[in-house]
């Protein structure tokens, strides 16, 4: 799959915290936000002692209304579109190319791909992330099945790797 963009990265509705720290180093700074106070007191009571604090942080922040101060090189999406209602998945990619600087990645942990009824979490496909991130800049660099899914997700899961493209017109 090749390693992660260095610099910063973001892990919107990052929960309790894992994906944050599992992804933070000397070269890679990395914010998670969630909009649920309980879950950002307890990934910092979780993770402040972590030996790579220095290289994270968290915030109670809402990803549609938040307004960082710098763009990130990567973000990571662990399941947050499948969280979102269907009908906001165009503000979703919207907000994540405003996020990203140009040629920064957007890596999308697709899942469920299934044909269920409901959510959260929403049915996903590959085609539900084309339809909104395709016209906001997003090219696909690659889409392969998550060989590291948890037994009952097996088959369910797919990894994406969407580069943002400088020019959104297509050349």
């Amino acid at each position: 799959m090749g390693a992660l963009p260095k610099g910063r990265a973001l892990v919107p509705g990052c929960g309790t915290g894992y994906d944050v720290v599992s992804i933070a180093c000397p070269e890679r700074y990395v914010v998670g936000i969630d909009v649920s106070e309980i879950a950002i007191n307890r990934a910092i009571q979780l993770f402040s002692s972590s030996p790579n604090a220095n290289h994270f942080t968290f915030l109670k922040e809402d990803f549609f209304t938040w307004h960082p101060t710098e763009l990130f090189d990567l973000i990571f999406d662990y399941t947050f579109f499948c969280a979102i209602e269907p009908e906001i998945r165009v503000a979703w990619a919207e907000r994540m190319s405003g996020l990203l600087r140009p040629d920064g990645e957007l890596i999308t942990l697709m899942f469920p791909i299934s044909d269920h009824i409901g959510g959260p979490p929403y049915k996903v496909s590959i085609s539900d992330y084309e339809e909104v991130l395709c016209p906001v800049g997003f090219k696909a660099v690659s889409i392969m099945d998550n060989e590291l899914a948890v037994g009952p997700r097996k088959g369910k899961e797919k990894i994406g790797r969407w580069k943002k493209i400088r020019n959104n017109s297509l050349l």
